[in-house]
């Protein structure tokens, strides 16, 4: 077994075998900043980025990939809808947190994409070459000012390419989005467990970036597999409190591409050129967890080969097969014509506000799993260019929905329809094995289910299958979160449920199988106080 292999034995186990360290208290008044600061680093600010009601969510989910190319507009509107602070909420909720939101340094400032723990750990490095707008070089998006900081100018781009390798979508631009991950930003609350976390994490800012280019017909794969230590370097981040996860090529309107696929020049790595201006730390004390630091190692250290997609398959996540008695239709979607800004700005987590009454209406819930199985068609280097294979699969627990009867389901987006697994009602069993306070699971119409098999990606690929897996999770609940808010109905997400009692109620104990995520979706009550502020 793997350091990878116990890991996620060890993360699906948690509940019966708690992790260490055990008794572990987060110490909220020295918890990091939720932004990064570069002090000196020259601030541009970004232009509101370009809006139209015509890029419409349902193009966001459909299968048409795009081939327009990126301009500073669009790029502006990417980051500002995805990862930029687009207002204030306070609302009365069930979280524990609520009586602190008042107050101005507790604040509440939303984004269109979901985090797990609140803190946002992925960060956003542009490198940009000639054909970009500003001098080229490396700049930092920060998030509360909607704005470019310059940490570097000069050739970052022959960087870029030669630790992506050979890969057609790189070679063709010199324009890239890099997406790292700082740990410590959910580490200081999770401790060990942080690392599960956030590898979902970039997967739901992939899964906007995803639904969101394509909705404004713009060419976007990100690249998952490259030489992680080199951008680090490059970035200036020590590989194992901070590393690079994501690289994401961007097609550039008037680039010349005359030079892609030519040699990149290589030079030694420490005569490279690299980021020297360093991050102001807030936390007095940064705690460091061997369990994270012995995952990403050995990750890292195993390489980044690129696998091919009928390798991953071995992994893939396929539909059990039903009786034809036992498979119920569901009718067409909703449709989800509502322009793909407007729902990442309604997007939110529910936090108790869940009603059975009135149930949720059979066209909503077909188009929520429609969405939620195209977000785990999250395209990227290691897949057909159609997102497949597939790593995720989708299993409805049903409480209230119009025409369905209680019950667990496996979703088939092939045939869109519900194969029974059990008639019985669920909302006990959903309850008893949720371990917070802040949902009532019985009121929600539906916790749908994210399964995956990580150990038979890993086995596959390699250990870092296992980001492979989680980043496709975090897709899936970025779509249905998505889909949920274009829709009006109430959504949240958990990570903090039984997964083994899970995996025993759908009886895939010993099949490699696991239960990943819990995406509860319903109506919610009517009336809540509520206060919205918008930025823009």
């Amino acid at each position: 077994m793997s350091v990878v292999h116990d890991y996620v034995n060890a993360i699906v186990r948690r509940r019966r075998e708690p992790m260490e360290p055990l008794g572990f208290q987060p110490n909220w008044g020295d918890k990091p900043r939720r932004h990064k600061v570069y002090d000196g680093a020259v601030r541009f600010p970004l232009p509101a980025g370009e809006r139209t009601d015509s890029a419409l969510l349902s193009t966001g989910f459909g299968a048409d990939l795009g081939h327009g190319a990126f301009t500073m507009d669009t790029l502006a509107g990417l980051l500002r809808d995805s990862y930029g602070l687009l207002g204030r909420r306070l609302g009365v909720q069930a979280n524990n947190d609520e009586a602190a939101l008042p107050q101005y340094r507790s604040a509440v400032w939303w984004r269109g994409t979901a985090s797990g723990g609140g803190l946002y750990p992925a960060e956003i490095y542009w490198v940009t070459g000639g054909a970009g707008p500003l001098l080229p070089g490396v700049y930092y998006y920060s998030t509360p000012h909607h704005a470019m900081q310059r940490l570097f100018v000069g050739d970052a781009v022959s960087q870029v390419r030669a630790a992506i390798g050979d890969d057609p979508a790189a070679a063709a631009t010199d324009q890239y989005l890099l997406v790292s991950v700082k740990f410590w930003k959910n580490s200081f609350k999770y401790n060990s467990f942080c690392y599960h976390v956030v590898t979902m994490d970039v997967g739901t800012l992939l899964g906007t970036w995803q639904l969101w280019s394509r909705a404004h017909g713009l060419a976007l794969r990100p690249a998952l597999t490259f030489d992680e230590p080199a951008l680090n370097r490059l970035l200036g981040l020590h590989t194992e409190s901070e590393s690079t996860f994501a690289v994401v090529p961007l097609l550039w309107s008037g680039a010349d591409t005359s030079a892609a696929g030519s040699p990149t020049p290589s030079r030694p790595p420490d005569l490279a050129p690299r980021v020297s201006i360093g991050e102001t730390e807030r936390s007095r004390t940064v705690l460091r967890f061997p369990t994270i630091e012995e995952v990403h190692a050995a990750i890292v250290d195993a390489g980044a080969a690129r696998p091919a997609p009928a390798v991953l398959a071995a992994g893939a996540a396929g539909v059990p097969a039903h009786d034809k008695t036992e498979v119920q239709a569901l009718p067409a979607p909703a449709r989800l014509d509502v322009p793909v800004a407007a729902a990442l700005r309604a997007r939110r987590s529910s936090f108790g506000r869940f009603s059975g009454h009135p149930p949720l209406t059979t066209p909503a819930l077909s188009a929520i799993l429609a969405a939620g199985a195209a977000g785990g068609r999250l395209v990227s280097d290691i897949k057909r260019p159609d997102g497949t294979p597939s790593l995720t699969r989708l299993v409805a627990f049903v409480n209230h929905v119009q025409g369905i009867a209680r019950g667990v389901y496996d979703y088939d987006p092939a045939r869109n329809s519900l194969g029974v697994v059990s008639l019985d009602d669920v909302g006990l069993f959903l309850q008893r094995n949720y371990f917070l306070p802040n949902y009532n699971l019985e009121q929600a119409a539906a916790a749908l289910v994210v399964l995956a098999r990580p150990e038979a990606v890993i086995d596959a690929v390699g250990p870092r299958g296992y980001r492979f897996v989680n980043a496709e999770v975090g897709a899936v609940a970025q779509s249905v979160y998505t889909a949920c808010a274009a829709l009006g109905v109430g959504c949240g997400a958990a990570l903090g449920f039984d997964n083994v009692s899970y995996s025993e109620r759908l009886n895939i104990v010993g099949t490699g199988e696991w239960p990943l995520l819990l995406l509860m979706i319903g109506n919610e009550r009517a009336g809540e106080p509520n206060f919205d502020y918008w930025i823009n």
